[in-house]
């Protein structure tokens, strides 16, 4: 028969066990989601490379955008 002094560390070493299987449990399935989204619609490779990359500016040197994308894009912001 156990003890009142050992019956509630014993308890809370459950509840503790339980919280960190819920956390490493959610961390893979949030894992998991993330990796399956972005399989799907993720960015082909070398993209960010590219010099008309979206955020990273084009370069000077760079290919020149056409006047129907340049339109298109000013369209977008409106």
């Amino acid at each position: 028969m156990a003890s009142q002094r050992n019956v509630r560390p014993q308890g809370e070493a459950r509840r503790s066990g339980l919280w960190i299987a819920i956390i490493v449990i959610s961390a893979l399935v949030g894992f998991a989601a993330g990796y399956g989204v972005s399989l799907r619609t993720g960015i082909e490779p070398g993209y960010f490379e590219a010099p008309e990359a979206g955020g990273y500016g084009v370069a000077p040197s760079g290919p020149k955008m056409s006047e129907e994308l340049r339109k298109y894009y000013e369209g977008l912001a409106k």
